[in-house]
């Protein structure tokens, strides 16, 4: 079989079962799993599906529904931690201002920032806010605004008016999708909104994600990936995604792999 054929094989058979594994199509097709891999670029390039972790969805299969904190807290919950503890060394020195995105993984960033550094934390996260209220070290400002009961996050015009009389020295972002063509994604444009004003707002962008939201793509885009600065993320990410987002010029940092 040709690859054109295959590739056209590949995306008929994700469109007509609404998923597909790259292991379960290397056995379908009698192909190498690094075939698989370079048809499904071949076929998102092109439209017709979109990777994610482990195989493809459908163009189509764009995630409309966000779950909520609970939820999101328990998912790929020890690769959160392994990132939030890479993350911390990110932290810059006493004196310096830090901006923290709410989220499950930047809650473990915040939690494993170092007390022995006075820094001001900016946040709209309740949760983060919450946390660190009682550190001795942190002057803690917390955006204002509507709160969104699904993330508890504040967003609105009183949470980006906020933002954009603000210049700090590090953000930490997270987000829900990656890619190259649709940058940094996330369902809900009044989150994306807000986040847009964060990476603005940053001399330095750090996100912090876990390997399955790469190659992922939300309904909104908030950020190019040019403008993230580095990307803290677990030993999953594939080599494929890894040389292309270094090709970019963000600085990769696998959280959990042997010095």
């Amino acid at each position: 079989m040709y690859a054109e054929e295959r590739q056209q094989a590949i995306a008929s058979l994700v469109i007509r079962q609404g998923r597909a594994s790259v292991a379960e199509l290397a056995q379908a097709y009698d192909v190498t799993t690094e075939t698989v891999r370079r048809d499904l670029a071949v076929l998102d390039k092109a439209g017709l599906v979109r990777r994610v972790h482990g195989g493809a969805v459908p163009s189509r299969a764009l995630h409309l529904v966000e779950q909520d904190v609970d939820e999101r807290d328990t998912t790929r919950s020890d690769q959160k931690d392994a990132i939030a503890a890479a993350a911390a060394d990110f932290f810059p020195l006493s004196g310096s201002s830090v901006l923290l995105d709410a989220g499950t993984t930047t809650s473990r960033i915040a939690a494993a920032m170092p007390t022995d550094r006075d820094l001001v934390v900016v946040t709209n996260s309740i949760p983060i806010a919450a946390r660190l209220s009682a550190v001795p070290s942190v002057t803690l400002q917390l955006l204002g605004g509507r709160v969104r009961g699904l993330t508890q996050a504040a967003v609105g015009d009183a949470t980006l008016q906020a933002l954009d009389h603000l210049r700090v020295d590090i953000a930490f972002i997270g987000t829900n999708g990656i890619s190259v063509r649709h940058g940094l994604s996330t369902p809900d444009p009044d989150e994306a909104a807000v986040k847009r004003a964060m990476v603005r707002s940053a001399n330095y962008v750090v996100v912090a994600s876990d390997s399955s939201k790469i190659g992922r793509e939300e309904l909104v885009s908030f950020a190019p990936l040019s403008s993230v600065d580095a990307l803290v993320t677990d030993t999953e990410i594939t080599d494929a995604d890894r040389t292309e987002l270094t090709g970019l010029g963000i600085e990769i940092v696998l959280a959990g792999a042997a010095a």
